[in-house]
């Protein structure tokens, strides 16, 4: 029997056809290195993990990616809290979250891969997004992508942006939105005061990425313009998937992700787990009430 998988593109069930059988390119969202991820943030390593064992029993070899965004508003923002450097401060929630996925014997993906690493190739997709006429500079310095040139954009959110309630031709800056605030996003961040000593001096000015350009940049460059399997929560259909799919078939023409999978919400009283509502716990807090993380994770 073939495997199915439901695909959050077609919201069907289709039969798995990898585009280079038996490899499978396989990207996962992972963490925002700023604190312990909530019990409801390792659903989606642990979904991942699962599905990777799949692909694995069945004979397929997996070329699994995982990022580790270390720069994006809220690092930045409480690095400058805790007054430690951005750096110093990522790589301790890096070594907290390796020993999480270890303990709930989560297989390490083939490759880790921190945004800080990648930021000439950000770079460079943005410089093919302005040459193509989709993305802009505005009169701060930043950059931004024109969602009116992409006709397909709200294909994977089934978002029609006729019917959105702000002005489509507005600007988001921040890194995460809701879905009645769909506008042209940030690509490239340029430097303010608020920024502190992280930035980078790049072809397009002082600055730092946003945080969706940051997914293609680490996918493409790992695994190629298409790649078979793409994984995260629900949460991140939108904005993050659709404005990856956005920058990344923009810049190359091409389809970006053949199967795109996303696994729920954990709820706690019927509400999403969040760190926003206060109303989650870390892998920490099943620690100390004498529950294997094992048992977690089953």
């Amino acid at each position: 029997m073939p495997l199915k998988f439901y695909n959050t593109l077609t919201r069907e069930k289709e039969i798995f056809v990898p585009i280079n059988p038996p490899n499978v390119g396989f990207y996962s969202c992972g963490p925002t290195v700023y604190n312990y991820p909530h019990i409801g943030n390792y659903r989606a390593y642990i979904f991942a993990d699962t599905l990777k064992r799949v692909l694995l029993y069945e004979g397929y070899k997996v070329n699994h990616i995982m990022n580790l965004t270390d720069v994006d508003d809220k690092t930045i923002r409480d690095s400058q809290k805790e007054k430690k450097s951005l750096k110093e401060f990522t790589e301790f929630y890096t070594a907290e979250f390796l020993k999480d996925i270890k303990s709930l014997n989560i297989l390490e993906p083939t490759k880790f891969t921190k945004a800080t690493d990648y930021i000439n190739e950000m770079v460079e997709i943005i410089e093919k997004l302005l040459e193509k006429g989709l993305a802009y500079k505005s009169a701060d310095g930043s950059f931004y992508f024109d969602i009116k040139k992409f006709p397909s954009y709200g294909k994977l959110s089934h978002l029609i942006i006729e019917d959105q309630k702000e002005n489509a031709s507005g600007r988001i800056k921040t890194d995460e939105y809701e879905k009645d605030n769909a506008q042209d996003f940030a690509l490239w961040k340029a430097w303010d005061k608020n920024d502190g000593d992280v930035f980078w001096e790049t072809k397009l000015g002082k600055g730092r990425p946003g945080w969706h350009i940051e997914c293609s940049a680490m996918s493409m460059s790992n695994l190629g313009e298409q790649i078979d399997l793409h994984t995260g929560g629900v949460d991140n259909i939108f904005p993050h998937h659709e404005n990856e799919i956005a920058q990344s078939e923009g810049a190359t023409g091409k389809q970006f992700v053949k199967y795109w999978m996303h696994n729920e919400w954990v709820l706690v009283d019927q509400k999403k787990m969040a760190k926003s509502a206060s109303n989650f716990y870390t892998l920490r807090d099943v620690l100390d009430r004498d529950i294997n993380p094992v048992a977690y994770r089953f």
